[in-house]
């Protein structure tokens, strides 16, 4: 039988860069995809499990499971777990996972952003330097086969257009059965977006930002995907879409991606510019915007203002210098029912 790891991240997270999200975000004391504190910093602490957790936990044990209940608060901690799903000492040296394993992990996540610190944790830990990359790791690869992970939602289910990734995955949300598809499920592969700044997206990137009446504020860049070239830096642009899923499809009302699918090798990539339209006669010029698509290995955006805005697994952040993604395909897994 499995021993399963049910790990939360706590309130005091001390990742650099805010990797689970900022204030008390970590805790799931908001829902907001943003990554926002709660109104109230502090009033939940995670001290104790979520009763999600304790829910999963117990069905986990009726299965016969040996089951624990971690809550860390900083990437040490979460290296201590994830140092569980170890193989044995290489004659290399280097971290690996082991593929067949008794221990099984489940992350309870209050957003998207909580997975992505798990598995970013997940890519530092066995990715390999490139002086030292095993023969076996494949060509189109800098990490191995992660371990799959259980997700347990710790919220419920968003209504509106916007979708967490266990939503859009179609992961189950109930606990047990979360349990049961640790214990009896299969395992989906995934792709994972590798970037230059040193993290990972699971879902998707948003690179822009809006006034505070919605309106989004033009910002001037250079995107490519592959060899194609999206805007030379010339145009405003709207708003930049780079999807590994769908979570990222639209702006308002707007479409951006329309064809995310985080195991097809590819990633999806969406500029929005606005296009001025011939005014007519005793009409003022009208505006309508233009989306411009395409799909590859790899993104390079490089802004040519300032800072730019922009979430990336609902963790903001800000742009000043060229940042590139890339595919990872298949690198990443999740439990499925």
């Amino acid at each position: 039988m499995y021993d399963v790891v049910l790990l939360t991240l706590g309130s005091e997270r001390d990742a650099p860069g805010g990797g689970c999200g900022s204030g008390d975000a970590c805790c799931g004391g908001t829902s907001d995809p943003t990554g926002k504190p709660p109104a109230e910093p502090g009033a939940e602490r995670c001290e104790t499990p979520r009763v999600p957790v304790l829910a999963c936990a117990d069905a986990l044990t009726a299965r016969g499971a040996r089951v624990e209940t971690v809550i860390a608060r900083s990437d040490a901690e979460v290296d201590e777990v994830l140092a569980r799903l170890d193989a044995p000492a290489r004659p290399d040296g280097l971290a690996w996972p082991d593929p067949d394993s008794k221990v099984r992990l489940v992350v309870a996540t209050a957003n998207d952003a909580q997975l992505r610190a798990v598995v970013r944790r997940l890519v530092r830990r066995y990715a390999p330097p490139p002086s030292r990359r095993p023969a076996e790791l494949a060509g189109n690869r800098t990490v191995p086969d992660l371990p799959p992970i259980g997700v347990l939602p710790l919220d419920p289910a968003r209504g509106g257009p916007h979708r967490d990734l266990a939503a859009q995955l179609g992961l189950p949300r109930d606990p047990a059965a979360v349990a049961a598809a640790v214990l009896d499920g299969g395992v989906r592969r995934l792709d994972l977006l590798r970037n230059d700044g040193g993290s990972v997206t699971l879902d998707g990137a948003l690179l822009g930002a809006a006034d505070d009446a919605g309106r989004p504020l033009h910002w001037r860049g250079r995107v490519e995907v592959d060899d194609a070239v999206l805007t030379d830096g010339a145009d405003p642009i709207l708003a930049c879409a780079i999807g590994n899923a769908g979570g990222y499809a639209t702006l308002d009302s707007l479409p951006l991606l329309t064809t995310g699918d985080p195991t097809d090798g590819l990633v999806e990539v969406a500029v929005a510019v606005p296009v001025p339209t011939r005014a007519t006669l005793g009409r003022k010029k009208k505006i309508r915007y233009e989306v411009r698509r395409a799909r590859g290995r790899a993104v390079a955006v490089i802004p040519r203002d300032e800072r730019v805005p922009f979430l990336d697994d609902g963790v903001g952040g800000e742009l000043s210098r060229k940042r590139s993604w890339w595919t990872e395909p298949g690198a990443w897994a999740v439990f499925t029912g």
